[in-house]
């Protein structure tokens, strides 16, 4: 007769069953004929008994063997390689104006960087309900049916060293509403006697290519325009701001009218830059170096 520690203790799995069940998660479910984007915990643990790997299995024990290496098979990330030629002088010229440079010398204290770019398709939805406040245990309730009240272009200019942001809303994008952003933030001091003002956009239509450069140095003959590269928004510190309107703004969204979200949109910029200090961008052509020697060595390996 076992005694009760005996009785009590638990059969170890061999280690090559540990080495299939891990190798089994760091593949795709769709390669092995399952129809799954990504396997979960007890996707994993129907399919080791399913091959017979193991006869049984706890999640426990599955989730210390994959926690041991990291391994979480449900998650995933996108990725892209740069596919611009001139990836790395783009960049680089974006990240020197970060760091207060331009063609190798310092910027003077009359020259200026702004972050632009347009965030669309913002929606008035006029909820069925009027939403409840939070309250001890409960959150917000906010009602699921809405009516949709139009929506907005919403075109934004952040300084990137001196935190002040410049917004308007637009009822669409295109050359003409961009024009007017620039020239809203081009007829304040200090950017209208300054004695350069660089803009940093993506390849957007409202803003693309050697055409753009010229249209608006015609009228703003201090203004440079800098492209960022193609598939490089990461790049630009306005998706940053764009994110935290997103959070306090748009989330939920919950508004009365499309005037409202004019009016609340523009009513936090001012509200932000009351106490916003400039983005502590960390990301330096250092860093860019690496990162492309990286994909190279990427793109030098044979393919499996």
């Amino acid at each position: 007769m076992r005694s009760k520690h005996a009785a009590g203790l638990r059969r170890a799995f061999p280690p090559g069953v540990v080495v299939e069940v891990k190798a089994l998660a760091c593949e795709l479910p769709h390669r092995r004929g399952l129809p799954l984007s990504r396997f979960s915990l007890a996707e994993i643990q129907r399919e080791v008994v399913a091959e017979g790997i193991v006869a049984e299995i706890s999640g426990t024990t599955l989730w210390r063997w994959l926690s041991r290496d990291a391994l979480c098979p449900w998650r995933h990330r996108t990725w892209i390689f740069p596919r611009d030629p001139e990836f790395a002088a783009k960049a680089g010229r974006v990240l020197d104006l970060y760091e207060g440079r331009w063609e190798g010398r310092a910027l003077g204290p009359r020259e200026f960087v702004l972050s632009a770019d347009e965030k669309t398709s913002i929606q008035a939805r006029l909820r069925k309900h009027a939403s409840v406040a939070p309250a001890s245990g409960r959150p917000t309730r906010v009602e699921h049916e809405y009516k949709r009240g139009g929506a907005w272009a919403y075109m934004a200019a952040w300084d990137v060293h001196r935190a002040k942001v410049f917004g308007r809303c637009e009822s669409t994008t295109g050359i003409a509403p961009f024009g007017r952003l620039v020239a809203q933030v081009m007829a304040e001091e200090p950017y209208r006697s300054a004695r350069r003002v660089f803009w940093i956009t993506d390849n957007g239509s409202s803003h693309r290519g050697k055409q753009a450069c010229e249209r608006l140095r015609a009228t703003w003959p201090t203004l440079a325009l800098v492209h960022t590269p193609i598939h490089a928004s990461w790049l630009n510190q306005i998706e940053i701001y764009f994110s935290v309107v997103q959070r306090k703004v748009l989330t939920p969204n919950d508004f009365s009218s499309l005037a409202d979200v004019d009016d609340r949109l523009l009513r936090f910029q001012d509200r932000y830059q009351d106490v916003a200090k400039p983005f502590q961008w960390t990301f330096t052509r250092a860093d860019l170096d690496d990162l492309l020697g990286r994909l190279d060595q990427h793109r030098l390996q044979p393919a499996a």
